[in-house]
């Protein structure tokens, strides 16, 4: 049994995704990942040097990221049962667009730049704790490493204490993962996350164009590790927390959903003995073990005053 009380049970291995044939699909599942990160960075650094803004810039590397992650959703997708359906598309765009993109990225990211000139203006940052003199995208793959190790531990707890998954079971609940249900999180949890992963390094001083440069690879790696899109990123398994591996965080199984913590990087799961990846099997069934939890989103801003909702059927309206 879990640390907070769920229930493990057994579940049959299923067969892996079709290999692809045509080398164009090949090169499509082994390339796309990098490939699209890499545009990203590089269209964020061209937007900064035709003098866009940094927040301008990372938004529109974003945009263009999530436009090709649709596309290889739709043209080369992971499991076709993972296609949203109308239903699932309101309520995840509804989070992402209020938890996601209002709340804590476009307003944190925002605040965060705002907050980090204030502070540096003011001579109130403990610089003296940052590589300040770094090339920005070598801070920014410091940033990405340090802030990973906070909240690999940070999901770890989220998972391990029976109080603090309620608030996290709203971000397993989806059945089906496609990458514009990244956003699905509480509020709460969302809060606690930004103070691990943004306001230390506000803290210490880090730069405007570092920010936004970890916020590029954030977010891309978010939208491709919660993606349908069928990827094989080979010895980047080691490296990275991409789809292959979140896949089974997401699992209906605490015993294969307690794995795979890795916010950014699969590195702290590595090193801590936590990473799991099957090499003949497939996820089976995604979600929570009450298969009947609440998905839509004003429903949701309730789940976690509803003890052991994630294990049982009873309304989402109690609020033991």
């Amino acid at each position: 049994m879990a640390a907070d009380g769920r229930a493990h049970t057994g579940t049959a291995p299923l067969p892996t995704p079709r290999d692809p044939v045509s080398t164009a699909t090949k090169l499509a599942v082994r390339g796309s990942y990098p490939v699209v990160i890499l545009l990203g960075i590089a269209v964020y650094s061209g937007a900064g040097l035709l003098g866009l803004p940094v927040i301008a810039a990372s938004y529109l590397a974003v945009l263009v990221g999530a436009g090709l992650i649709t596309l290889h959703e739709i043209v080369l997708p992971y499991r076709l049962e993972w296609r949203p359906q109308r239903g699932d598309v309101r309520a995840d765009a509804a989070f992402m667009l209020t938890i996601q993109v209002v709340l804590p990225l476009l307003l944190s990211l925002a605040a965060t730049v705002a907050f980090a000139g204030w502070l540096r203006e003011g001579d109130l940052t403990l610089a003296g704790l940052w590589p300040h003199s770094w090339p920005v995208f070598l801070q920014a793959a410091l940033m990405i490493a340090v802030a990973d190790f906070f909240r690999y531990w940070l999901h770890r707890a989220f998972h391990g204490s029976a109080f603090m998954w309620r608030w996290h079971a709203v971000h397993h609940s989806p059945h089906r993962l496609y990458w514009l249900n990244v956003g699905r999180f509480h509020p709460a949890e969302k809060a606690v996350q930004y103070c691990v992963d943004a306001l230390p390094f506000v803290l210490v001083g880090v730069g405007d164009e570092v920010l936004a440069a970890y916020f590029v690879f954030y977010a891309l790696n978010g939208f491709y590790q919660h993606s349908n899109c069928d990827v094989r990123l080979g010895w980047l398994n080691y490296l990275i927390s991409g789809p292959e591996l979140h896949r089974w965080h997401h699992s209906e199984l605490p015993a294969e959903s307690d794995h795979n913590f890795g916010n950014n990087l699969i590195i702290w799961d590595v090193a801590f003995g936590t990473r799991f990846l099957p090499a003949d099997t497939a996820v089976g069934r995604l979600g929570l073990l009450n298969r009947k939890y609440p998905t839509g989103f004003v429903a949701q801003m309730r789940t976690p005053l509803v003890r052991d909702l994630d294990k049982r059927d009873v309304e989402a309206t109690a609020t033991s």
